[in-house]
């Protein structure tokens, strides 16, 4: 359900020849599941940041054919301008963004360069968490020296490359070296005052950002510097870390800004910037009046934004994915200068699958696509979907009861049964497909060729995988509509008892649900050759069965004898 994504940010040094610029950058889009974001050329410094997005392997693969084509158009020899770089793509990073950790965003690095070194004869290294000794860490001392030092530096022993030949020949002359590393997700973020003043916005960036300020004797902003031993500048830390940060006006809006840059919202989200930057604003007579995000973010930091404002505010963290967003957008006043649009502004949303689902449509569409001539949706789709129904309601009745007054010293404990059904939902809501995908292979099982005695096998093993796998995900729905009717029972026991009818119609619901997937894991066993699995699966559906009729039994006895 998962997918794991990384973003993928090479710099080239070529910013001025649109048509090169272009030709590399369509490198990327060559490969399916890859998602081009953003293309950012300058032409002063020569550079051009490129940023795409998509599932790690994939990903690996379009930053080697963009770095290869970038190695044939970019002449290093004849390159001039104001960054600091070593090589015709002189960086690429990569960025877990959902469900990979660091370590295999490394992992994958590690992967990328030494097939660049082995394939394309370009030396690099690897730095940040890509690292492979402490010195290399710092990308600024890989690239010590920059292409005019380079010759020198491939056969320094120190600095041998991790990857690629460690001498300076013709092939390395025209390419120069590269970087690689994984790191985190960097987070450009700008913070609006009701105020003109660049000078009170750098105050507010100095008491935020983890660099702090220079110390000054009295305290004072033209006070003499206060050094150390050394002569070095003394600094007073800012309060957050992983914050780079300055104060500037923008004519534009006719406002100044603390614009951020927040290096690892693992340590300092968007969140807590804007809050601890409220708190500084109001400290110096300044007001806060909203917020910007530059570029793009991943879906959990809007979603962890949503659920900060929430807990502030004392209400259910079990509402939807949308509505936290919602709640984030308004919290952090997103929409100050400009319309927000998450559709375009987070990461997920951008690569979100184009296939049709039956889940994206509406309620009458969607039971004008069971009532076709086609054989799915069927039962197993509309069992999922009706125990999505029956969690929905308990899910409810948890948001309601977190609301009551009253009831302030609750709300934590509704929050927690309301976001335990948002996540039964969630895993229906994907049943519901999943369910007549499943059926759809065993389909496309039948339609394999089948002249040979192989082709024959290889038809009757996929019929069997398949169908093992459409009993399966029936039972998965038996499963969790089961286990969800936790919710409606606390709720019936505990929640609103306005709401007690609510709580009973999702225990019926649920009840339905368990019933229906019950036959569909049934039906389809029975067709399946390893009878071992199938009487397994139907013994584990037979029990969760009956657990569930009691269950109902139960709850049907106590709604009535509170009616």
């Amino acid at each position: 359900m998962n997918k794991q994504l990384i973003e993928c940010v090479p710099n080239i040094s070529e910013g001025k020849n649109i048509d090169k610029i272009n030709k590399i950058a369509h490198e990327v889009e060559t490969v399916e599941g890859v998602k081009l974001l953003d293309v950012d050329p300058g032409k002063a410094t020569n550079r051009t940041v490129i940023t795409f997005v998509g599932e790690p392997k994939n990903v690996i693969e379009a930053a080697f054919r963009l770095i290869k084509k970038a190695a044939e158009l970019i002449d290093m020899s004849k390159h001039t301008g104001e960054h600091p770089r070593f090589g015709a793509t002189d960086v690429c990073p990569l960025v877990p963004i959902a469900g990979i950790t660091m370590e295999e965003t490394a992992k994958y690095a590690h992967q990328l360069g030494k097939r660049i070194g082995k394939e394309l004869g370009i030396p690099g290294y690897f730095y940040e968490n890509a690292a492979t000794e402490e010195k290399r860490k710092n990308l600024a001392s890989c690239r010590a020296g920059e292409y005019e030092g380079l010759k020198e530096k491939l056969v320094n022993p120190d600095w041998k490359p991790d990857f690629g030949p460690a001498k300076f020949t013709a092939n390395i002359a025209k390419t120069g070296a590269i970087a690689i590393s994984a790191r985190d997700f960097l987070i450009a973020y700008n913070v609006n005052l009701n105020s003109t003043s660049t000078r009170r916005a750098n105050a507010i960036a100095f008491d935020i950002r983890e660099a702090g300020r220079i110390k000054r004797e009295g305290n004072s902003a033209t006070g003499k510097k206060v050094v150390d031993k050394s002569g070095n500048p003394v600094k007073i830390p800012g309060k957050l870390k992983a914050v780079k940060g300055i104060g500037w006006f923008i004519e534009e809006y006719g406002i100044a800004q603390i614009s951020y840059n927040l290096t690892n919202i693992n340590i300092t989200s968007m969140h807590l910037a804007f809050d601890e930057t409220v708190k500084a604003a109001d400290k110096r007579g300044l007001r806060v009046t909203g917020s910007e995000l530059i570029g793009l973010i991943p879906l959990q930091a809007m979603l962890d934004a949503g659920d900060y404002f929430l807990k502030k505010q004392q209400r259910s963290l079990g509402i939807s994915e949308a509505e936290k967003i919602k709640i984030a957008v308004k919290s952090l006043g997103l929409d100050d200068l400009k319309p927000f649009n998450p559709d375009e502004k987070i990461i997920e949303y951008l690569l979100k699958d184009d296939t049709k689902k039956l889940v994206d449509l509406t309620v009458s569409n969607f039971s004008e696509e069971t009532a076709g001539e086609s054989m799915a949706p069927g039962g197993g789709s509309i069992a999922a979907y009706v125990g999505t129904l029956g969690v929905s309601l308990g899910t409810m009745v948890a948001n309601l009861s977190a609301h009551k007054a009253g009831w302030d010293d609750k709300w934590e404990y509704f929050s927690e049964w309301a976001v335990k059904g948002q996540a039964y939902k969630n895993k229906l809501l994907y049943l519901v497909d999943e369910d007549t995908n499943a059926f759809n292979k065993i389909i496309d099982g039948f339609r394999m060729p089948k002249k040979t005695d192989e082709e024959k096998l290889i038809r009757k093993n996929a019929i069997e995988e398949a169908t093992k796998y459409a009993t399966e995900i029936p039972f998965q729905v038996m499963e969790t509509s089961y286990n969800s009717m936790e919710v409606m029972k606390e709720m019936c026991y505990n929640g609103l008892q306005n709401s007690l009818s609510d709580a009973g119609v999702g225990i019926l619901c649920a009840k339905t649900a368990v019933t229906g997937a019950y036959f569909n894991v049934r039906i389809n066993a029975k067709d399946i050759k390893d009878r071992i699995f199938a009487e397994n699966i139907i013994k584990k559906a037979t029990d969760i069965y009956h657990k569930t009729i009691s269950i109902e039994k139960e709850i049907m006895e106590y709604i009535d004898s509170k009616m």
